[in-house]
């Protein structure tokens, strides 16, 4: 989740279909309170305060998951009167305003998304991703928590560059080391590269294209997938006959190249399997140059993904 993606998600209809699940269906807890308001946060002591994003984390206390997926702090917001929240996009370079509604137990929603205020001060905020079930939402599998600090409390306090203040945790760091050190003992359990591996061709035969993520409506305008999936289309011209693959391949952490699987569904003996294998041995693994990924500067096996033709007449 990003700031453009839910800036360009934000439908009228959905918005408010959103804002009635959370004032129906919200069931009240234990209730943050602020200006005596009980039921519904306020947020009118904080108004105009610029509050940026400095860590997301899972309950672990870690920004990784154990597929290698890094939760990204990269939110800015404000609080403004008349019930609206002002969202910063990095592409527009601007704050953009969106409606916000207050549920009950320190819920509220603005932008499509729904959050549970932990803590809030002049100097810090601490916010639950709340997810949403059907017609209802749920705390129990929300476990993604959002630290925010004021900028002026970053520069007047903390005295601190932003960057270095949203940096991975040591803990991050002894986290990927035992994830690298799982993969390296076994290659499916390869996992994400933030700096995804990537593929060029020695040959002048082999054509490589990265595949990148058209943001839309369908992926919710994320483009997460180029680096959790990096895909490259690759072309083989003057092969004996045509011919058509999609697998999956593992670079280890020194570029070499290990067939995974085919990315259709086929039998453990299936002709499409081994026909696949022969291209990757005889073509791929020749002519093509990989970079392994990385993770905080670590390198360590991860999947890349092949849709291979082979042209007989190009």
């Amino acid at each position: 989740m990003n700031s453009d993606s839910v800036i360009k998600t934000y439908k009228p209809t959905l918005f408010f279909l959103l804002i009635l699940i959370c004032l129906i269906s919200c069931k009240q807890g234990a209730i943050v309170k602020h200006d005596g308001e009980k039921d519904r946060i306020s947020f009118k002591w904080v108004f105009g305060i610029r509050y940026i994003e400095v860590a997301r984390r899972l309950d672990n206390g870690l920004s990784f998951n154990e597929y290698g997926y890094q939760l990204e702090p990269n939110w800015q917001i404000k609080f403004i009167p008349n019930d609206s929240a002002s969202i910063y996009s990095p592409k527009k370079k601007q704050y953009i305003n969106f409606p916000l509604s207050r549920g009950y137990d320190s819920i509220f929603v603005t932008a499509g998304s729904f959050f549970k205020v932990k803590k809030l001060t002049r100097d810090s905020m601490l916010l639950q991703l709340v997810e949403t079930n059907a017609d209802s939402i749920d705390l129990r599998g929300a476990n993604v928590y959002m630290t925010f600090y004021s900028d002026k409390f970053i520069k007047n306090v903390l005295h601190k560059d932003t960057a270095a203040i949203k940096a991975p945790s040591k803990r991050d760091t002894i986290f990927i080391k035992s994830l690298i050190d799982s993969a390296e003992k076994d290659y499916q359990k390869a996992f994400f590269a933030r700096q995804p591996a990537s593929v060029t061709s020695k040959s002048s035969f082999i054509k490589v294209k990265p595949r990148k993520v058209v943001p839309d409506i369908y992926n919710n305008f994320q483009t997460t997938d180029d680096y959790m999936y990096p895909t490259f289309n690759i072309t083989i011209e003057r092969v004996p006959a045509d011919f058509y693959y999609s697998f999956s391949v593992v670079v280890d952490s020194k570029g070499k190249l290990h067939y995974d699987k085919p990315m259709i569904p086929v039998r453990d003996d299936d002709i499409y399997t081994l026909r696949s294998k022969v291209v990757m041995n005889k073509y791929l693994k020749r002519y093509l140059k990989a970079r392994p990924g990385t993770t905080l500067g670590l390198r360590h096996p991860s999947n890349i993904y092949f849709h291979v033709e082979g042209l007989s007449h190009p």
